[in-house]
């Protein structure tokens, strides 16, 4: 069995035109993020390990955000779809990601709504 690498950035929010009713459509709305990204893990990581060994957890959040761009989409899966084949694309060493989103504009006694997409690299 091959050794993982997991990035992971957490709990980052940024505002995203999604949703399919009136109230929702014609403006952003918050949403949080906590993006995952399996990578195929060098044999060891030492001190004076080069960037290139990993990935930079910047892209995580660039996927997450400014490559969503100004498009509506009517569901968060779309969302996350749009997150995964970015990372994918940036990166072909990506060999898993999961997306969980939680549409805070739906929380009315601080529960967590939304969902969570893993996608592998076909």
């Amino acid at each position: 069995m091959a050794d993982s690498l997991y990035l992971e950035i957490a709990d980052f929010e940024h505002m995203v035109h999604t949703g399919i009713y009136s109230e929702e459509t014609g403006r952003p709305q918050p949403l949080r993020f906590t993006v995952r990204v399996k990578l195929k893990a060098q044999d060891r990581y030492e001190p004076e390990t080069h960037l290139d060994a990993s990935k930079n957890y910047m892209d995580l959040k660039f996927a997450a955000s400014e490559a969503l761009g100004e498009v509506h989409f009517k569901l968060i899966e779309a969302v996350a779809e749009h997150v995964c084949d970015t990372l994918f694309v940036q990166d072909a060493r990506v060999e898993e990601v999961s997306v969980k989103i939680v549409k805070l504009a739906l929380s009315e006694a601080d529960e967590k709504i939304g969902i969570t997409l893993t996608r592998e690299r076909r």
